[in-house]
């Protein structure tokens, strides 16, 4: 493993932890509608709120991880999502069940805010954070696969994200405990306010279409594809195993084509894979739009990440880039529900298809804008044209004449050491012990 990669670790685990229960969400939902008396809105309410306590912690902190360290509010997110996720996890009573789901996503949130934030400041965000979504992606499969087989009830998936948060504990030991000196002051401004708020607005809605996709696609595949159960949990495994080939993709294709190609181009086609997922009869036409759809949304997710970190190097866009999502993510199930069930499954891919076709182009425009602007005429950035906080070098206008070089005389045949050695107090002329001519 690289030193870079080394020094990565301890920030791809937080990113994991912190995302984790958005990930087993489908899961999560299902068994408290199964094994808890809740009807089917009322666990999906319940998975809501999880999400927006997530969110709220991400907005509330943003630009308070640098005055409260990374350490310390890393292992309060953590202890947070072990105790709350544990409680739900360990309880039938439905107010504890909600508190300490509640407790657990506001966890999870802070969690995530220190690992976004951290991200953003490291030199290539974009690989740090596809590395993050790759072992979430990877973390969650693996869980997909090993809690049917341990049997039922509500509480295994909230035990699982709670041990989960336990076993990362000991990489908040390489999390610094104090404010970062090497990044802007605690009271800078946020830069590019218009340009996040777009991009963070924008986000909001991409989200919620890909989760109203996700929240009815069983639907779909049993109702209007006439598949069965083990067939459509077959197409999701398929599904998230691509996602992990999308996520290596994007790592490997990194920032070579730019931001805004990958994101512009990327959302119009999950928008195309929506619409064919919405109108699948089959389970050809299923599994093509669900696997193709799985491949796309991760990689194009770690761009905008990426851009929101490139926005921010403090990463308090990068925070409130993964909070939008997250509100996207609470309330997309609801969206596709109440869609799909007064305009049917198509109508229902054709409006989120159409959705993400228009959020193309405030997202490409702000990826152009922030990533690609010129270079003016005596005015460098240290690190390319990237905001760091570094302030501006100034460069001679062209034209300006040379400066004169003083003439430098030496007398006698021999030069001391001490009048070859770099400029100093007490070298001077007029310095004690001689300078110019030792002879």
């Amino acid at each position: 493993m690289s030193s870079r990669h080394r020094a990565a670790w301890p920030l791809v685990a937080l990113f994991t932890a912190g995302y984790l229960a958005s990930y087993l969400l489908p899961t999560l939902v299902g068994r408290l509608d199964d094994h808890l008396p809740l009807t089917t809105p009322q666990a999906g309410v319940l998975g809501s709120v999880l999400l927006l306590c997530s969110a709220s912690a991400g907005f509330l902190l943003a630009s308070r991880v640098e005055r409260l360290g990374a350490r310390r509010l890393s292992r309060a997110g953590l202890l947070l999502m072990a105790a709350g996720y544990g409680t739900a996890a360990a309880t039938t009573v439905l107010p504890l069940v909600v508190a300490g789901a509640a407790v657990g996503g506001f966890g999870s949130g802070t969690t995530m805010t220190v690992a976004a934030g951290r991200i953003a400041a490291r030199r290539d965000p974009h690989r740090a954070s596809t590395l993050g979504l790759l072992a979430v992606s990877a973390t969650a499969g693996a869980l997909y696969l090993i809690l049917p087989a341990l049997g039922g009830g509500h509480g295994l998936p909230l035990a699982a994200v709670a041990v989960v948060a336990l076993l990362v504990w000991p990489a908040t030991g390489h999390l610094p405990d104090s404010r970062d000196p090497s990044v802007a002051t605690v009271g800078s401004p946020l830069p590019h306010r218009r340009a996040g708020g777009v991009l963070a607005g924008a986000i909001v809605l991409w989200a919620l279409c890909q989760n109203a996709l996700w929240g009815v696609s069983g639907r779909i595949g049993t109702d209007q594809a006439g598949l069965s159960e083990a067939a459509v949990g077959a197409v999701f495994a398929a599904a998230l195993g691509a996602g992990l080939l999308g996520i290596l993709g994007a790592s490997a294709l990194g920032a070579r084509f730019g931001r805004a190609a990958p994101i512009g181009v990327g959302t119009v086609l999950i928008a195309g894979c929506i619409a064919a997922s919405a109108r699948a009869d089959g389970l050809t036409a299923f599994a093509t739009g669900e696997i193709a759809w799985n491949t796309l949304y991760p990689a194009v997710l770690s761009y905008l990440i990426g851009l929101g970190a490139h926005l921010d190097p403090r990463g308090r866009w990068a925070v409130m880039v993964g909070s939008a999502s997250a509100l996207g993510v609470a309330f997309g199930p609801l969206a596709g529900s109440l869609l799909s069930e007064h305009a049917g499954f198509p109508v229902m891919g054709l409006v989120l298809g159409t959705t993400l076709v228009l959020l193309a182009a405030p997202l490409t425009l702000v990826a152009v804008h922030t990533t690609t602007r010129p270079l003016s005429f005596g005015l460098v950035r240290r690190g390319g044209l990237t905001a760091t906080g570094t302030p501006p070098l100034p460069v001679p206008p062209l034209g300006t004449p040379e400066q004169p070089l003083a003439p430098l005389s030496v007398t006698g045949r021999h030069l001391t050491r001490r009048a070859l050695s770099t400029a100093g107090p007490g070298t001077g002329p007029g310095a004690g012990g001689g300078a110019g001519d030792g002879g």
